[in-house]
């Protein structure tokens, strides 16, 4: 295995009184993908969000136990919380780039950050469209909304927004289920590509999907993590019965 990146131990978390994920640890490879699995409902997308905070805008939410990032406590009292989330980057499910230019869209973050010289954005935003393999798609129409794009593209711009502000884990919730096959397949290469230089965590339903695109895959049940292994050995021979289970379709 690669270096840890992420350390998560006897975490719980909460919405009021009604437990999401009990007592989940789990160790994940830095610049590799890490697939998580399980049915609707499993405590997967919510355990996702643990990793940036997120479940912080959710009213009631109690988490316990730790998470560490390059052995860092994210929960810890003097973490700031605009920094983890330039450092751990979301994909969502649903597309949503900014009402704005397809420049506008990737120079913003590096904007609030403070950079402004237009050489140093210009080139931010060409870097950024071409890890995201789009920018010979979109270079000449970059002043042009982003939401005039299809729905795969402007899921890869949103991939390219979130990489202009530098990150070292990329968290993808779902990024291909609204996409068609086509669309997909781009994302998945994408995503193929990017492990080379980030740790990439991806929540799917699809699971040739995660069987395609992981190095790793961990399987999610009830709010608990059933099974974390290498994605072939997940696949192939599974230790849990639950696991075998639900990869074969007999449940979820």
């Amino acid at each position: 295995m690669n270096d840890i990146k992420v350390h998560v131990k006897d975490l719980d978390l909460h919405y009021g009184v009604n437990p999401a994920l009990k007592k989940v640890n789990i160790m994940i490879p830095e610049k590799m993908v890490t697939a998580f699995i399980g049915p609707s409902g499993c405590g997967k997308s919510t355990f996702l969000r643990t990793l940036n905070r997120m479940n912080d805008l959710i009213e009631n939410v109690k988490i316990d136990g730790e998470v560490r990032i390059d052995d860092i406590d994210i929960y810890g009292k003097e973490i700031d919380v605009v920094n983890l989330r330039k450092k751990v980057g979301m994909i969502f499910q649903k597309s949503n780039p900014f009402a704005k230019s397809i420049y506008e869209n990737i120079a913003f973050g590096p904007k609030i950050n403070g950079i402004t010289h237009k050489d140093t954005l210009d080139e931010i935003v060409e870097k950024s469209l071409r890890q995201a393999a789009i920018w010979d798609e979109v270079k000449g129409r970059l002043y042009n909304s982003a939401l005039s794009l299809s729905g795969g593209q402007q899921q890869r711009i949103c991939i390219a927004r979130t990489l202009a502000v530098n990150p070292e884990i990329i968290l993808m919730d779902e990024p291909a289920s609204a996409l068609d096959p086509i669309s997909t397949a781009k994302i998945e290469e994408l995503i193929h590509e990017l492990k080379q230089d980030y740790t990439i965590i991806i929540v799917t339903h699809n699971m040739q999907q995660a069987a395609r695109t992981s190095d790793y895959t961990a399987f999610f049940y009830l709010g608990e993590l059933v099974e974390f292994n290498k994605t072939e050995t997940i696949f192939s021979n599974p230790s849990k019965r639950q696991t075998e289970d639900y990869i074969s379709g007999r449940f979820g």
